[in-house]
């Protein structure tokens, strides 16, 4: 079986809590080149700040995800493309590994399982919010982390192996080493992406990075230059 996130070099995720820079549009958003949407954030998230953000990108011919950060603002639109669900492999909590998804199938209208994905995050910024928010154990090897990416592929069956350093640059020799232990599930990285240099470092193991604080802060044409970085980057992995 095939997915999408196969053939994407790079996402853009839009924090519906946050504002688009000057007087940027999804329009330009959609415009970068970026190959599919995500929506979502860790706080500070509503159905209509979701409901906003999902209107305003529907129209335009990317793939469309949301990666709600709890069941209360799932948004259930045709317009949606899928749903991306984190788990936190290394939570000290169980709540993010499991038990937040037992309520997810609880949700008044159901899960659309046809729609509906997860994805194995491995956070390692422990100054992030996403780290303290899911009690996220951030002191991993790389040998550690490329564990974890063997589990979530080869134990768990995730499509999706996501190294998260939310906020700051990670370190490439981590997430070389989940490459490594991967055989089919798609490796994101996301983290710290501002440039074109860094979307290239990053692009060099990574299968799909994913660029997000950089859209708020410094807008579209930044979000476009990390496109260039990465597909260069993927472009001379194939021809090496």
């Amino acid at each position: 079986m095939s997915y999408p996130w196969e053939g994407w070099d790079h996402i853009t995720k839009i924090d519906p809590d946050k504002e688009l820079v000057d007087d940027e549009t999804f329009e330009d958003v959609c415009a970068t080149g970026t190959d599919a949407i995500e929506i979502g954030g860790t706080t500070g998230m509503t159905k209509e700040k979701m409901r906003a953000v999902i209107d305003a990108c529907a129209t335009y011919d990317v793939p469309l995800y949301q990666e709600p950060s709890n069941p209360g603002v799932v948004i259930d639109d045709e317009a949606l493309d899928g749903y991306l669900i984190p788990t936190v492999f290394n939570s000290r909590d169980a709540f993010w590994i499991t038990g937040a998804h037992k309520e997810w199938v609880r949700i008044e209208s159901g899960l659309d399982w046809e729609r509906t994905h997860t994805e194995a995050y491995i956070v390692l910024n422990p100054d992030s919010s996403v780290a303290e928010y899911t009690d996220a154990d951030c002191d991993q090897s790389a040998e550690d982390v490329a564990s974890f990416a063997a589990v979530a592929e080869k134990m768990f069956g995730q499509e999706i192996v996501y190294i998260e350093y939310s906020g700051a640059f990670g370190d490439p020799e981590k997430v070389a080493a989940a490459r490594d232990a991967l055989d089919d599930a798609t490796l994101f990285y996301g983290g710290g992406i501002h440039d074109y240099e860094s979307a290239h470092t990053m692009g060099e193991n990574a299968d799909t990075i994913v660029v997000g604080n950089l859209l708020h802060d410094e807008g579209a044409d930044a979000v476009r230059e990390t496109v260039r970085g990465v597909k260069d980057a993927h472009k001379e992995r194939v021809t090496s």
